[in-house]
């Protein structure tokens, strides 16, 4: 599994909020993006992305988001200021066709002025609540708020704004022939540290969720495996993702089908073994790396 990298250990107080902040977000990544449109009680509409968000529940269907105050001047943002006002905000999620107008609308324009008309924006009614909804996005929920819990009242401090969806807007566009929300056709986007970004579709993988089966654990591998200097954590966690080793027939059948990895196991190479089972693990063929893997115990 390798050695470990030297670090460094600070305690949050030795840090400047900036610093922090920064640390904070580059390692905590990618995050979601809440594209957010509140009103104040004079039904001035505020529209402004936040990237401390989440979905924390699925009945009741809870959504969180926090406007943080400003690190330089202990401000409040509008949209805080206005979901105390009125409780209610549309949370509009953001693809990757948006993100440069998103970003614009993050610009901190004096209070009443309109963000959509800002960053080129629709504007559409909502159904149930006040603020309105952004058109372009591939998802807009309507949500009423439940509650506003203050962190802190220094300057980065967030503000939870627990929001409760009371009605859901799809785009037919981005469902899969299930019905579900195809992952490649929402082409969602994220935050990281810094100006970066990330591009959900891009570099999309999948990793099988261990809820129907009970994998053996990587504490059960045979150690040479365990301790192997090819195989990595990743790889190790799929081989300990499975609930039995292949038998000695499906191995041999395996083995002698290729002249390759008769020849491979012949030589009873551990690091060129490790390295084939490797490439059968990055493309995603579990059963085969262990078949190779265990042809020479």
């Amino acid at each position: 599994m390798g050695t470990f990298a030297a670090m460094i250990s600070i305690e949050p107080h030795e840090l400047s909020t900036a610093k922090l902040h920064g640390y904070l977000l580059g390692a905590v990544s990618p995050r979601p993006i809440c594209f957010a449109s509140t009103v104040d009680s004079e039904g001035n509409v505020n529209l402004s992305p936040f990237s401390f968000f989440n979905v924390f529940s699925a009945r009741p269907p809870i959504l969180v988001f926090s406007p943080a105050r400003r690190g330089r001047d202990n401000t409040t943002k509008h949209t805080y200021e206005n979901v105390l006002e009125v409780p209610e905000v549309a949370i509009n999620i953001v693809s990757f066709n948006m993100v440069q107008q998103v970003s614009l609308s993050s610009t901190e324009y004096a209070k009443g002025v309109n963000e959509f008309t800002k960053a080129g924006f629709t504007e559409i009614p909502s159904e149930l609540i006040k603020p309105p909804r952004v058109a372009e996005a591939p998802v807009q929920l309507e949500c009423k708020v439940n509650d506003v819990i203050k962190l802190g009242t220094e300057g980065g401090a967030g503000n939870l704004v627990i929001c409760e969806v009371v009605k859901l807007h799809i785009k037919e566009e981005i469902l899969g022939e299930d019905g579900s929300i195809d992952p490649f056709k929402i082409d969602t986007v994220s935050r990281l540290g810094g100006n970066w970004y990330s591009r959900a579709k891009a570099g999309l993988f999948e990793v099988p969720k261990p809820l129907t089966t009970l994998g053996m654990g990587v504490d059960s591998l045979p150690e040479e495996i365990r301790r192997s200097k090819v195989l990595t954590g990743n790889d190790l966690g799929m081989l300990g993702n499975v609930e039995n080793f292949p038998n000695s027939e499906e191995i041999n059948t395996f083995i002698n089908a290729s002249e390759e990895l008769k020849k491979l196991v012949a030589s009873n190479n551990s690091e060129a073994i490790h390295k084939r089972a490797q490439q059968f693990l990055c493309d995603g063929k579990v059963g085969e790396a262990w078949k190779i893997l265990l042809a020479t115990q």
